[in-house]
């Protein structure tokens, strides 16, 4: 009891003070956005915010459950409960499909989502598997497995479909870029295969996150351009989209390879070469990719990225939820229209869909204004901030890992919301962490910070 009791002073009480105060706005603000004139009553358990007051006791309880348990335990099971939450993304597929998408067990009157506690099970997975590598004696192996264990859930969240999730899950490459993981084992395995040519390392896998910047830069430019149509110098041939950006990766290619021949001495030519040539086959099939990849969306995925670029308008039509969003976060104003009061944003109206769950933040805008946005975005940036401070901290590489995977999720979640309420990414379904409704987002974020605490109060226990 003595050593239970000592763990818990070692707790970041700050962090749980966050927590705790995020929590409680968001059952403050999902009673306002889905208030109901016969049921006033806040834990009336028949509405939203009466069951997200039961989720948020159930999420409690968890957490202390998750701090009675050794840390060691948590690593120790962390391939069964990978193991498990990929049965439970198999499983779910099998579902009856509620609006298009296999995503949901339903549960009497509540529903659990597994790809939500996917991003536990693979934050563990991931921070358990790369605490066993030498990252300077990385090899392909260990390269593939790392993503691999990222891939897997990706897929099968794919098969549901759920975009948000999908996105998500695109923070890990942030994670593994922290830790010195790099794609170049992999890469400097292809380039060994042109003949003469023997090199131990890239610019390309070490690089990869501005790699990564540089093709989503230019996977909207080719969106930009997709109706414009250029002819080839000198002659008839037409080019359209990603087919002028391709047509100019390989211009610049041919000119690289020209100066290199030129002005490099003869002994570096044909390891620069066959790495510009790689560098540029590597960003022209991701630009392909992204392409293809939005050639296969459905048409109001398409319309969603569409609209945002500007390349269509549909205010009252296909874009009605991002500019009814727009609209109700500028009512606000500068200091909001009070607690329940808001016009636009209210169960009354109508007029935002999805108030209480994806458009929570618009609710809080109208009724708090600009001053009110801003605290919550300062209580998010003071809980990333933390957080990174507490992976910081850790000298266990499992904790550190884990640390920055919960970090890289809410910014996600934090950002892109934000983004989706006031028009500057497209609407894929992605909640506001404690504040949005919803049992399973709730659950799983409350989740991620419990085990974080727990592994950060027995940091100075672990030395690995």
């Amino acid at each position: 009891m003595s050593r239970d009791y000592s763990l818990t002073k070692e707790m970041d009480w700050t962090m749980f003070t966050l927590y705790i105060v995020m929590v409680t706005l968001g059952i403050g603000n999902i009673y306002s956005a889905s208030f109901n004139e016969d049921a006033p009553n806040l834990f009336d358990f028949t509405q939203n915010y009466g069951k997200q007051i039961i989720w948020t006791a159930i999420s409690l309880f968890i957490g202390f459950i998750i701090f009675l348990l050794d840390s060691e335990f948590i690593r120790k099971s962390t391939s069964i409960i990978y193991g498990v939450v990929l049965i439970l993304l198999i499983l779910v597929l099998f579902t009856p499909p509620i609006n298009g998408a296999r995503s949901w067990f339903g549960i009497g009157g509540f529903g659990i989502q597994p790809s939500e506690f996917a991003k536990i099970s693979t934050a563990l997975a991931l921070s358990a598997y790369v605490s066993t590598v030498n990252i300077k004696l990385q090899d392909k192996k260990s390269v593939f497995i790392s993503n691999l264990l990222i891939l897997v859930p990706m897929v099968l969240i794919v098969l549901q479909p759920d975009a948000g999730t999908l996105v998500v899950f695109t923070s890990f490459l942030f994670v593994l870029y922290r830790e010195g993981i790099t794609y170049d084992p992999l890469i400097v395995y292809v380039i060994n295969q042109f003949p003469g040519v023997r090199i131990k390392k890239t610019l390309i896998g070490s690089n990869f996150i501005p790699i990564l910047f540089i093709v989503i830069f230019l996977s909207i430019v080719t969106l930009l351009i997709n109706e414009n149509e250029v002819m080839i110098p000198f002659t008839y041939i037409p080019l359209k989209g990603v087919e002028i950006i391709l047509f100019t990766i390989v211009i610049l290619t041919i000119l690289f390879v020209l100066i290199v021949q030129r002005f490099i001495q003869k002994r570096e030519r044909s390891k620069l070469i066959a790495l510009g040539i790689v560098s540029a086959l590597f960003i022209g099939l991701l630009v392909f990719f992204v392409d293809f990849a939005f050639d296969k969306l459905k048409e109001h995925q398409k319309d969603r990225i569409e609209l945002v670029l500007g390349l269509k308008e549909d205010p009252h039509g296909k874009d009605y939820n991002r500019f009814r969003a727009m609209s109700a976060v500028g009512s606000g104003g500068f200091n909001g229209k009070g607690y329940k009061e808001a016009t636009l944003a209210s169960p009354r109206s109508h007029h935002v869909p999805e108030q209480e769950t994806d458009f929570i933040f618009c609710t809080l805008s109208e009724e708090w204004g600009f001053i009110g946005s801003i605290v919550v975005v300062i209580l998010f940036l003071t809980f990333l901030i933390k957080t990174v401070q507490i992976a910081e901290r850790q000298r266990s590489v499992y904790n550190r890992i884990y640390a920055y995977s919960v970090a890289m999720i809410f910014f996600y979640h934090f950002a892109i919301n934000i983004g989706m309420n006031i028009g500057l990414v497209p609407v894929i379904g992605i909640p506001l962490p404690f504040f949005s409704y919803g049992g399973s987002s709730l659950l799983s974020f409350s989740v991620m910070v419990f085990i974080l605490l727990k592994l950060d109060s027995e940091r100075k226990e672990v030395l690995r």
